[in-house]
């Protein structure tokens, strides 16, 4: 059985353009590059193309992790050195490897279009986050979890629970736009 034992993944010179068409004053303050770590961390999909090397050890088929993939080059460790090396096809889209390796395989990855769910959930990680900042005038409702109001006197106390930035994904409801992108 094949078993990816390291990945190495170059970060992307940009990430794709998103329409702020609908978005808050707010959100649209939120750098894109915070949202897209969070989404490309998330899933198993790239939206912005980049180089990618995996080592791979073990006999059986193997397919890239991280999609849409275009493998560039194999290599196999012999002799103390890294020589170049073809695969056959596997029976399921992936590569097989015959022998125990280690294997090198370098791709490009990422790239396309975005599609509609994931923009969608670009624009509800944004806005979470923009929900959360404080100002003098206003507070945001994002990852609270106990609110108190009091009518008499006017006096208002909320409780944010600590895990509110890890739980984005969850709360923001982008988790689910995003499962047919998830990591297997």
């Amino acid at each position: 059985m094949t078993a990816t034992i390291k990945e190495s993944e170059d970060a992307p010179a940009s990430y794709p353009g998103i329409s702020y068409a609908g978005f808050s004053t707010e959100a649209t303050a939120i750098g894109p590059g915070l949202i897209w770590e969070r989404i490309e961390h998330y899933t198993r999909w790239r939206f912005s193309a980049r180089s990618v090397v995996w080592i791979v050890e073990g006999c059986g088929e193997w397919a890239p992790p991280l999609a849409p993939a275009t493998v560039t080059a194999t290599e196999v460790w012999e002799n103390d050195a890294w020589a170049a090396f073809t695969p056959t096809p596997g029976p399921l889209g992936g590569y097989r490897f015959d022998g125990h390796g280690p294997y090198r395989i370098t791709a490009n990855v990422g790239g396309g279009t975005v599609p509609a769910a994931v923009q969608e959930a670009f624009q509800r990680l944004a806005e979470y986050f923009a929900d959360a900042r404080e100002s003098a005038s206003t507070r945001g409702t994002a990852g609270v979890v106990k609110a108190d109001v009091t009518i008499g006197q006017l006096s208002e106390m909320t409780t944010r629970s600590p895990a509110w930035v890890a739980k984005a994904m969850e709360l923001s409801g982008a988790g689910d736009l995003l499962r047919p992108y998830r990591r297997t």
